[in-house]
């Protein structure tokens, strides 16, 4: 459930969000925050003018998280989002240790409001050569 102060970080990520439509991108902002509601960090979507289709505000600030915060430390920060951190987001996040992601925007609603990509999905295969892989993965896990 989300708090007034949720709320007071949430209008700032929309803000952020704003700018980066302002500078030609698509309009997704996000910040981070430690336990006492301080920002530590933000970030404004640039997947067109920095040429990057990952250029997600989600993903750079996990990943700054996880470069510059001890992992005690991410295991207390909030992430605000005016969207919903996409699938490959919401992956770093996790790897990032970050404590919770509050978001305004839900994907699907995101959705109703500009309907898919126009792209097909990616056909996957496998899995296959699962011995050899295995062999591989395991070595680095043991």
């Amino acid at each position: 459930m989300t708090t007034p102060d949720d709320h007071t970080l949430l209008r700032r990520a929309i803000v952020l969000a704003a700018e980066a439509r302002t500078s030609g991108n698509p309009p997704f902002g996000s910040l981070l925050a430690g336990p006492d509601g301080t920002v530590v960090a933000e970030e404004r979507n640039t997947t067109l003018t920095d040429r990057d289709i990952t250029a997600h505000p989600e993903l750079k600030l996990a990943r700054w998280a996880a470069r510059e915060l001890d992992a005690a430390t991410a295991a207390h920060t909030t992430m605000y989002t005016s969207c919903q951190p996409c699938g490959m987001c919401e992956a770093v996040i996790q790897q990032a240790g970050l404590r919770r992601v509050v978001f305004a925007l839900s994907n699907e609603q995101l959705l109703d409001i500009r309907p898919g990509s126009g792209r097909l999905p990616v056909p996957q295969e496998g899995p296959a050569l699962l011995d050899e892989v295995r062999a591989v993965v395991e070595a680095y896990y043991r």
